[in-house]
């Protein structure tokens, strides 16, 4: 049973940057599709950015996080990173880390994932 623990969340001013991180415990976190998601208050879960296992190591990132951030991993910690850059108030949201372990599938979709982490909250306010 794979477990998700996200952390690195809180306030940052617009312009600003931030990372998050997702530590994955409890099974081999390197053979798991990782991604991260994003919810704001009456909207819909989007998907930001998403990176293979570390056989193939390919990455993907939804269209508001294209050239601001970027998804990595780092296989001795069982850590997935998501950095974030040039914030703007429109990414005020609690980002959730999820991962499935099926390398066939890469992508977005949330229902894709089976793993799921409690979120962090990222405020970017002046």
């Amino acid at each position: 049973q794979l477990e998700l623990a996200e952390s690195g969340g809180g306030l940052v001013q617009p312009g600003g940057s931030l990372t998050l991180s997702c530590e994955g415990t409890g099974e081999h976190f390197e053979v798991y599709v990782v991604a991260w998601f994003r919810q704001a208050p009456g909207k819909e879960r989007e998907g930001v950015a998403c990176i293979h296992n570390v056989d193939h190591g390919w990455t993907t990132y939804g269209d508001s996080a294209k050239g601001r951030f970027t998804i990595s991993r780092d296989s001795a910690n069982n850590t997935v990173y998501l950095q974030m850059s040039n914030l703007e108030p429109e990414d005020t949201a609690v980002y959730y880390c999820a991962a499935h372990g099926f390398s066939a599938y890469f992508s977005l979709r949330p229902q894709e994932f089976d793993y799921w982490g409690q979120g962090t909250q990222v405020t970017v306010s002046s």
